[in-house]
């Protein structure tokens, strides 16, 4: 019996792939076996970028956090251990906001916790 080679399947796939390669450079935009490689090394990317980006962007708020503490007289570690030991749930993003956008708020929190 001969193989079956399911030629729509593989087309279709083909031409799923051949849009993500739209904008390339050269033949890795039109080269099949070319323009495979460096799409799914590019999707390789993508993910860790994703990884990354968290990481990125929560050393900055710790950043911003820090300086907004040492403003108010405390570090970044004091005021963590001591939102901490007083129950007080509040993430780095929403503390490091108050920090950039409403100095006011973050000042009365580290008063709040440093007593």
């Amino acid at each position: 019996m001969p193989r079956s080679a399911n030629k729509v399947a593989s087309h279709r796939k083909r031409v799923r792939f051949m849009k993500l390669a739209k904008g390339y450079w050269g033949r890795r935009k039109n080269v099949w076996t070319i323009a495979k490689n460096h799409i799914e090394k590019g999707l390789l990317h993508a993910y860790v970028g994703r990884k990354l980006k968290k990481r990125s962007f929560r050393r900055l708020w710790i950043v911003r956090i820090n300086a907004a503490a040492r403003l108010n007289g405390t570090t970044y570690s004091r005021l963590m251990n001591s939102l901490k030991m007083n129950n007080i749930l509040i993430n780095r993003k929403v503390l490091a906001d108050f920090a950039m956008n409403k100095p006011d708020v973050f000042k009365a929190i580290v008063e709040k916790v440093t007593k």
